[in-house]
């Protein structure tokens, strides 16, 4: 098995899981600055943050479409063409209107970039490999994410004030960087068998990958071909499907209702909020992208060792324990001192290690190679759908009820997704996906 050149195609097409990090992260260490600066209410700078988020809503629900029509490879192109648009026309925007449109465009890659880069993933790598591999995404997301915290933190600290626009106007090296070394990348084999009809550039792929096992796969992936139809939207809602909607509802649903986007977003605020100054918030916030990035890398170590579900459950309980001890901190009013950033750096390091290095991996395994885009696109919507509601009305949220309240809401929430791990969800380890497939459709 060629396993270096295997992560050389993961770590690039994971590249767009850096900008989709990149992006969600900066508008953090901006919004306040964007916000003053236009006065703008608490409404109004909440759909700013959100209007990347519902840009995700319709990246995600259609992203499917084009990496079927076009290909995987091909569709990730056009992710990183409107990454740099975005980047580009956010960082000159000239009203809150300007900044709304480029940050939906922007939102449109991220959405897409969740369905299509841990799609193409999961189509190329081995089944022993495929948790690390997918979890580069993840990992890749994290980086961006600890990359824009530094960078406006950097910014703040040279920059007078806080320069928002060159905060955001970053992004765009990361995005020519992403077009240039997709060049490298071949198309996905699975795609080409399925929707392409080209098994001769599959089997290609397949050898560079493992030349002993390739005319296997090739094989396997044709057999599933072959008995599978092509399957509409309203046949996709059928008892066949029914098992893996609700796994990838439940598991993107909870996922959003952890709050670890109003975290992502917010942390500046949050930290603020706690009593700390805005530069101590700033690298505070920088904090939570290190904790990120070393607990997702412990998570991709063992994610084909230890399992989804064991990471799940060492995640939930984290969670629990973590939002539990944050909201305590603002119902006492006990906020001297490191309280709640230790409490939040556990929070980021029980969502790293659980949600952050499963999730994409799992809703892109346990659907089959026919309705593999529309399932991705389901979990990916609903993901972002809720991170849009709590993304985009935090700020009105925490002033009307607090902060306590709302992190208690959070803690309850993964009591409910510990029981989900425990009672409902399947472990996909080490599974091939034709064999998942069987096992999971009715």
């Amino acid at each position: 098995m060629n396993t270096s050149r295997i992560w050389l195609w993961a770590i690039t097409v994971a590249l767009g899981g850096f900008l989709f990090g990149f992006d969600t992260a900066v508008i953090s260490g901006a919004e306040g600055a964007i916000q003053a600066e236009w006065g703008l209410s608490d409404l109004a700078i909440g759909q700013a943050v959100a209007m990347a988020l519902y840009g995700t809503i319709i990246g995600a629900l259609f992203g499917g479409i084009p990496a079927d029509a076009f290909g995987r490879r091909t569709t990730l192109y056009g992710i990183g063409v409107l990454y740099l648009i975005s980047a580009a026309g956010s960082a000159v925007a000239t009203d809150v209107v300007m900044l709304d449109i480029f940050r939906f465009i922007g939102g449109l890659g991220v959405g897409a970039s969740s369905v299509v880069a841990p799609m193409y993933i999961t189509e190329v790598a081995p089944a022993s490999h495929r948790g690390r591999l997918v979890a580069a995404f993840q990992f890749n997301l994290v980086l961006g994410i600890l990359v824009a915290y530094f960078s406006n933190y950097l910014i703040s600290l040279f920059s007078e004030g806080i320069n928002w626009r060159l905060m955001l106007g970053m992004e765009v090296l990361p995005a020519l960087a992403f077009l240039a070394l997709l060049f490298k990348v071949p198309r996905s084999p699975r795609w080409l068998v399925t929707k392409a009809n080209n098994s001769t550039e599959a089997l290609a792929v397949l050898e560079m990958v493992d030349p002993t096992t390739a005319r296997a796969e090739l094989a396997a992936i044709q057999a599933s071909n072959d008995t599978a139809e092509t399957v509409a939207f309203g046949s996709f809602l059928t008892k066949k499907y029914r098992k893996p909607i609700i796994y990838a509802f439940l598991f993107a649903l909870f996922n959003q209702i952890s709050g670890i986007n109003a975290v992502i977003y917010y942390a500046p605020r949050i930290f603020e909020s706690a009593g700390l100054g805005q530069e101590s918030a700033l690298l505070s916030t920088a904090g939570i992208g290190v904790i990120n990035v070393l607990f997702t890398v412990l998570g991709m170590i063992l994610i084909d060792r230890s399992g989804r579900k064991n990471l799940m459950y060492i995640g939930s309980i984290g969670y629990i324990i973590s939002l539990g001890a944050v909201a305590w901190a603002f119902f006492s009013g006990n906020l001297s001192g490191v309280i709640v950033p230790i409490w939040l750096f556990v929070f980021i390091a029980s969502h790293a290690i659980g949600q952050g290095a499963v999730i994409w991996v799992f809703l892109s395994e346990i659907f089959g190679n026919e309705v593999r885009s529309l399932g991705a696109s389901l979990g990916s919507t609903t993901h972002w759908i809720f991170a849009a509601l709590i993304g985009g009305n935090f700020p009105v949220l925490a002033s009307t009820f607090g902060t306590g309240p709302i992190f208690a809401f959070f803690a309850v929430c993964m009591v409910g997704q510990l029981l989900f791990v425990h009672f409902v969800m399947p472990e996909t380890k080490g599974v091939d996906l034709e064999a998942l497939q069987k096992q999971l459709e009715g």
